[in-house]
């Protein structure tokens, strides 16, 4: 419908006509339909009121939470807890000083630590603690009686006295009165006491707690004994610079009390006993003469404490003894510096690096200081050891890969864990053996039986004669030395005796081989007098280590004077620090004063190796690798020298040499008296005089070889 012209709009509800019709309860209404917007609904929602209890709820909430009441809150707590922290450390003090915990405690802590020394006299004093305790105890239930006595003692003395004192004042006054005076004096000195006493008395019970909780407040806040949450944040200092003041307060904080008060005395605070701080690599070195009365090795056996006052881990510094006595030399590193990766082996880098065996050095990897640790094979045995799959086969095949450069080096090499470490000299190497069983250790026992025998020869050729370089490697050692086998001489091929094969190879070697350019290269791992004898470790120039698990063991791998001047191969991390080496060499550049270097060397993957082995390759005309030693024939020693004596019913020992000699020279041709001996000692068979002369019993040795078991033979063992 259109509104007439002129016809001002009507507000409001507009109905249809036909709604103006009157409506009965039986018509039906229809729905209202606005056609003009209400006004109203323009308007803003309703602001709805909020409680004043939630107001309030919500501004506790905001006041609780706030930063200040939250540090108020720490800080209550944190005094709070310096008394309750500063009880518990005083009463547990207390405690120990009349209980023989303390005792208790640091022996659990060194059996803990495997020192049965340390436990041992821990538990001593214990002992004697308990001991003197019981004395005491003995001596309080005479002690009420030895009190009476002795008061009843003092009591006569004091009258005695005063009243002598009193008889001299009377006569020296001429006054009777006089003699009662030095008691009255007495009397009159125990009423001021106690009228000091009555006055003092009030007061120290009102303060006396206040004073009580004042102090062991001081012992909690001293003890930082509160939760971390509520102790108050402090800024990170590690990796802070090294500065004098630093190293000086490290060394006072060590707990060795003639160096904390020779600190204190010191006018300089300390400063005169450092040397200059130098740069050296990744870190800082400083030489410290300590004061008299403290020995070097005490600050060397406090190197975790050091580097943690110093605000460094344990790896990170490193003491060592220079010539200059009373004086330790500290290297601190830069924090997380030593966790960093070195670069890659220049054998990798270089394609075209080539060696020299006689004048040329290996370039191994970097000491701490970052600089390039180059080492000289020249002429020296060489012993690697450490814990298992901490780098020793890869640090032992790096040296072996650069030599490999040199065309001039034979390789012998014997792998006795043999799972292909080793398999790129295959082509370069003349003998290769990779195998962990029996067999292996036999095969390699007589590759280096082998190398004495080319030993000999050398030796035996006329002066002047240039050989070139023989080099032996076994890896894995361990497992030669351990093994049970014995030959059909009943000689063990493992083992520390002189009647081990490989023992006494690997001595011979040692004793003469560098004279002649044969050298024995060996990796062992978790050196013990059993697996690697103190013989053979000694004949090594150069000693490296790996990881290890105690100190005992770090001597052993790298010797007495080296771990004395602060070697410490046990301290490295198994797995973090995966192919660092210790080295005590005469053959790579040790500071003076040191008796050992640390090497982190550069480690070269299997691939790589192949990669480096087949540059080597190149240089060379060509190689056969024999991968078992040529054994020649396997002979009975025993059956052999039954042969030779043939229905004789004994035969001098000279004719059984002469006839095993002709039976088979390559077998017998060297043998002597001593050797026949050897083989027939404990079959009853043994040579003895007759009419003067040595002679061998056909009918003995018969009865021995009937009783034998098959598998003593050498045809049963095939």
């Amino acid at each position: 419908m259109t509104e007439p012209a002129g016809t001002a709009p009507v507000m409001g509800t507009v109905h249809h006509l036909d709604d103006h019709r009157p409506t009965t309860p039986d018509t039906p209404t229809e729905p209202v339909v606005s056609l003009v917007k209400d006004p109203s609904t323009d308007a803003p929602p309703p602001v709805r009121r909020v409680s004043r209890v939630v107001r309030t709820a919500h501004m506790v909430r905001r006041a609780a939470t706030h930063e200040r009441t939250r540090s108020a809150g720490r800080f209550t707590v944190r005094h709070g807890m310096y008394v309750v922290g500063g009880g518990r450390i005083v009463a547990r003090r207390a405690w120990e000083g009349r209980t023989a915990a303390r005792y208790e405690r640091m022996l659990r802590v060194a059996e803990a630590a495997g020192n049965l020394d340390l436990a041992t006299e821990w538990e001593e004093r214990g002992q004697r603690f308990r001991a003197a305790r019981h004395q005491r105890r003995m001596d309080l239930l005479s002690a009420p009686v030895k009190a009476a006595k002795g008061a009843a003692a003092g009591l006569g003395i004091t009258a005695g006295g005063l009243l002598l004192l009193g008889i001299v004042l009377a006569v020296a006054n001429e006054n009777f009165a006089d003699l009662a005076t030095p008691t009255l004096a007495l009397i009159e000195l125990v009423r001021w006491i106690v009228l000091i006493i009555t006055v003092v008395w009030g007061p120290l019970v009102t303060i006396g707690p206040w004073l009580a909780l004042l102090a062991l407040w001081g012992v909690g806040q001293h003890q930082q004994a509160a939760p971390q949450w509520v102790l108050p944040a402090r800024a990170a200092d590690v990796g802070a610079p090294i500065t004098p003041s630093v190293v000086v307060t490290a060394l006072r904080d060590l707990g060795i009390a003639p160096l904390r008060q020779a600190v204190k005395e010191m006018g300089d605070a300390g400063a005169a006993m450092l040397g200059p701080i130098r740069i050296a690599g990744c870190g800082v070195e400083v030489d410290v003469t300590l004061p008299s009365g403290v020995a070097t090795d005490e600050v060397q056996k406090r190197r975790r404490k050091l580097a943690e006052n110093l605000a460094r881990h344990e790896h990170e510094v490193f003491i060592t003894i220079p010539q200059a006595a009373r004086t330790v030399r500290l290297w601190i590193a830069d924090s997380g510096a030593l966790d960093e990766p070195i670069g890659p082996s220049p054998l990798m880098t270089d394609t075209t690096l080539t060696a020299d065996y006689t004048k040329g050095e290996a370039p191994w990897g970097q000491d701490l200081r970052g600089d390039a640790a180059l080492i000289s094979l020249y002429q020296r045995h060489m012993l690697i050891t450490g814990l298992s799959n901490q780098g020793k086969t890869a640090a032992l095949r790096a040296l072996a890969l650069w030599l490999a450069l040199d065309p001039r080096v034979e390789f012998r090499i014997a792998d006795l864990k043999g799972v292909g470490d080793w398999g790129m000299f295959d082509g370069l190497a003349t003998t290769l053996i990779q195998g962990p069983t029996d067999d292996h250790v036999i095969e390699a026992t007589e590759m280096l039986e082998d190398l004495v025998d080319e030993m000999e020869r050398r030796i035996q050729a006329p002066p002047g004669t240039v050989f070139t370089p023989l080099i032996g490697i076994v890896d894995e050692a361990q497992v030669a030395f351990m093994c049970p086998v014995v030959d059909s001489e009943k000689r063990p091929y493992g083992g520390s005796k002189a009647t081990s094969r490989y023992f006494m190879a690997a001595r011979k070697i040692h004793n003469q081989g560098r004279a002649v350019d044969v050298l024995l290269y060996q990796g062992t791992q978790d050196p013990t007098d059993q697996n690697l004898p103190k013989l053979v470790r000694e004949g090594a120039h150069t000693r490296a280590s790996l990881a290890l698990g105690t100190e005992s063991q770090a001597r052993m791998a790298l010797g007495d004077k080296a771990v004395d001047g602060g070697a410490a191969p046990n301290l490295l991390r198994p797995g973090l620090d995966k192919g660092t080496v210790v080295v005590a060499s005469d053959g790579i550049k040790i500071p003076a004063g040191q008796a050992a270097l640390t090497v982190r060397t550069h480690y070269i993957s299997t691939d790589d190796a192949a990669e480096i082995a087949e540059r080597a390759k190149a240089l060379r005309d060509g190689v056969t690798t024999l991968h078992a030693v040529d054994r020649g024939e396997e002979r009975d020693p025993l059956m052999d020298v039954m042969t030779v004596l043939g229905d004789a019913s004994r035969v001098l020992t000279t004719d059984v040499l002469k006839r095993l000699t002709a039976l088979s020279e390559d077998t017998y041709g060297t043998w002597s008296h001593l050797d026949l001996k050897r083989v027939l000692d404990g079959t009853g068979a043994e040579p003895y005089k007759s009419d003067g002369r040595m002679v061998i019993a056909r009918e003995r040795l018969f009865r021995h070889l009937a009783n034998r078991p098959a598998d003593g033979s050498a045809s049963a063992a095939e």
